[in-house]
């Protein structure tokens, strides 16, 4: 709900709207379709309840969804340069250089069997092995404000293996199997040779216990604070020596004395307080930036694990202030796709995901960006630009 909204403001948020649009236009070999694409992303900034081709059609005042469904099945434009148009709106007027890329996947749940990469595979979204397909996502999240840049689907070895029907999706020939946290570090790597400001990576068990992304990573000397299963092993001083053994083992053996109770940030509910510590790891490397972070429930001293690599200056306050950033890109999933239509889309076509995706993540980017600056402006007030 808007409060307090004026008239100006809103002349703003729609001069705004046109500048994005306006970014973005060159990258339409044809007017028909520039526009519609317009056309488009102000229907999933609309009030609409859903926001696949049919109800966007109406509401554009169409009388099939033809228009809309050819703008991403047929048309001719690039996906992924306008989702670095994307990057580059975001990172204009976001940017930071402690802000945390953040890497998870979502869920969409689909019927039947030719929507590009849909197999019965575990979601997220519904907490279970379930029909879908599954998308991995980079989310900004800076200061001001946290929103998507990048987006790739996964495509499960099934898929990959049978050439044909990759061909029926609209799956290229070049187009090979890759992991999730594959995905993840090209994604990473694209932001960060782009100059994207950032000064740390978070990530779930998925992508932390994958050493090759940690690697890449510390290679740029970009830290990071990725969870890992408890099952992960890490070199540490054990009887005054290094040692391999597993980071529960590690965790078990710290005394009581050494936890500390620290905010990760705010919550629905407030404060998101654990108990903390972080204990040094890697010994042989450089000193002071490694580490293993463990948090444990004040309720029922459940423990998660994160490998770190860290500036030597970092504090624990500073590694629980990135961990706890990570949860920014859960809250941006659930207000992209209740705000933006992200997981509204009624296509099977491989490049036909990239397209409506990657309009969703420049509508949900639009939106962060106007509430990052009419909160600035009115001094911390929480608007909806889409009411």
């Amino acid at each position: 709900m808007v409060e307090d909204v004026t008239v100006a403001e809103v002349e703003d948020w729609a001069v705004g709207l046109e500048k994005v649009l306006e970014r973005i236009g060159p990258r339409f070999a044809r007017s028909e379709p520039r526009v519609r694409a317009g056309v488009y992303v102000r229907g999933l900034l609309s009030a609409a309840e859903r926001k696949n081709g049919w109800t966007l059609s109406e509401q554009a005042g169409d009388r099939t969804p033809d228009a809309m469904q050819r703008l991403l099945n047929h048309a001719d434009w690039d996906a992924d340069a306008v989702r670095d148009d994307l990057r580059d709106y975001v990172v204009e007027h976001l940017g930071d250089d402690s802000a945390v890329l953040v890497i998870d996947e979502t869920g969409f749940l689909k019927k039947g069997t030719k929507s590009a990469g849909v197999a019965r595979q575990y979601s997220g979204t519904a907490g279970r092995i379930e029909n879908s397909q599954v998308g991995v996502f980079l989310a900004y999240a800076a200061p001001a404000g946290r929103t998507f840049i990048d987006r790739e689907l996964y495509l499960p070895k099934a898929w990959t293996e049978d050439r044909a029907r990759c061909a029926e999706a609209g799956i290229g020939a070049d187009v090979e199997f890759a992991t999730k946290p594959e995905l993840a570090l090209a994604m990473l790597t694209r932001a960060l040779d782009a100059g994207a400001p950032a000064g740390w990576v978070a990530g779930d068990e998925v992508y932390g216990q994958h050493s090759r992304l940690r690697m890449a990573l510390e290679e740029r000397d970009m830290a990071y604070v990725l969870a890992v299963p408890v099952n992960q092993h890490v070199i540490a001083t054990i009887d005054g020596r290094p040692a391999d053994s597993r980071v529960d083992a590690l965790s078990a053996a710290v005394p009581e004395s050494a936890w500390t109770r620290l905010s990760a940030g705010a919550g629905a509910k407030g404060p998101r307080i654990y108990h903390w510590v972080r204990v040094p790891i890697r010994p042989l490397a450089e000193p002071s930036r490694h580490w293993l972070l463990v948090r444990r429930s004040l309720t029922d001293g459940e423990l998660a694990h994160y490998l770190c690599f860290c500036p030597p200056t970092a504090s624990l306050a500073d590694l629980v202030a990135v961990a706890g950033r990570r949860w920014a890109i859960e809250e941006s999933f659930q207000t992209a796709k209740g705000q933006v239509g992200l997981d509204h889309y009624q296509v099977r076509r491989y490049d036909a995901w990239y397209r409506h995706i990657t309009l969703a993540c420049l509508a949900h980017a639009y939106l962060t960006v106007t509430r990052a600056a009419t909160s600035g402006e009115k001094g911390g007030t929480s608007i909806s630009v889409a009411s």
